[in-house]
């Protein structure tokens, strides 16, 4: 693809973006900036990873989302955001939220979330879940900071240290999970409660098959999702990963073999790599 195509596809994203709660057909756009529907629609998943239609999709949750942040009552959100009607509304944002809309509206007011924090070989780490399982896997330079940024993406959420009551699992679980990570015991089978969009549960349940002591690139993700030009795409979705560890995204590299990133640090990343590659040989 040239640069001039890019930059027409750029152009066309950027408007799909402003208009986003209006109907936007493929034909449409593709009538708009002088392509075909077909062409179009190959170049845009090229750049992008995403359709057209899915891309304005998952803007139009971002305004819901903002909306709903801000206090916005649902209704008044769902069609602000370019939605005709409520009649599929939460079908068409199931795994995009998380949670009820009412419920994200609120900050996550009523969803209950136990948390444990212990010292790890590798940090601070900071565990969360909810009934349904883990949600949040988190490490840091100390647990002040991490209970921070766990109460900022639930701010209205029921959150307390974990008890006999509230879940008696977890510290079980963040205790099994130190063992894997200081004391090279196997890797824990905790049961988890992804949340995201369509796209990064396919790429992060990928991460998930990708055995210990291996790596992939971020081209292999892509196809081993079947989705072999959305590279950048999976390279955003391993680093929207909120599950260190048991989500794999540290077993992702660079295609020239380099560590590339990861949002707790490539120190970490590097040990974790050594570590598993030691008790696989």
């Amino acid at each position: 693809m040239t640069t001039a195509q890019t930059t027409t596809i750029t152009k066309i994203a950027q408007h799909i973006k402003a208009h986003a709660d209006q109907p936007l057909t493929l034909a449409r756009l593709a009538a708009r900036f002088g392509m075909s529907p077909g062409h179009l629609q190959k170049s845009f998943k090229l750049v992008y990873g995403l359709s057209p239609k899915a891309y304005q999709n998952a803007q139009r949750i971002k305004t819901l989302k903002s909306a709903l942040k801000k206090g916005s009552d649902i209704s008044s959100a769902i069609y602000d955001a370019g939605y005709g009607s409520t009649s599929r509304i939460y079908e068409q944002i199931d795994g995009r939220i998380g949670m009820t809309l009412s419920a994200y509206r609120s900050g996550g007011k009523h969803e209950k979330i136990a948390y444990a924090i212990c010292k790890t070989a590798l940090g601070t780490l900071l565990m969360a879940a909810t009934c349904r399982g883990v949600c949040y896997i988190h490490f840091g330079d100390n647990k002040n900071n991490l209970l921070a940024e766990l109460k900022k993406e639930y701010p209205q959420a029921d959150i307390s240290p974990t008890t006999s009551e509230n879940n008696p699992q977890l510290n079980l679980w963040i205790e099994a999970l130190n063992q894997h990570l200081s004391h090279n015991a196997g890797a824990p089978d905790i049961p988890l409660h992804l949340n995201g969009t369509a796209f990064q549960m396919r790429v992060w349940r990928f991460l998930m098959s990708v055995p210990e002591g291996e790596v992939r690139s971020y081209s292999e993700v892509a196809r081993g999702i079947d989705k072999p030009k959305a590279v950048r795409a999976a390279a955003s979705a391993c680093a929207s990963n909120n599950l260190a560890i048991l989500v794999p995204c540290h077993r992702i590299l660079k295609s020239d073999g380099g560590l590339g990133g990861y949002r707790w640090g490539l120190e970490r990343k590097r040990v974790l790599l050594d570590k598993e590659r030691c008790v696989a040989d």
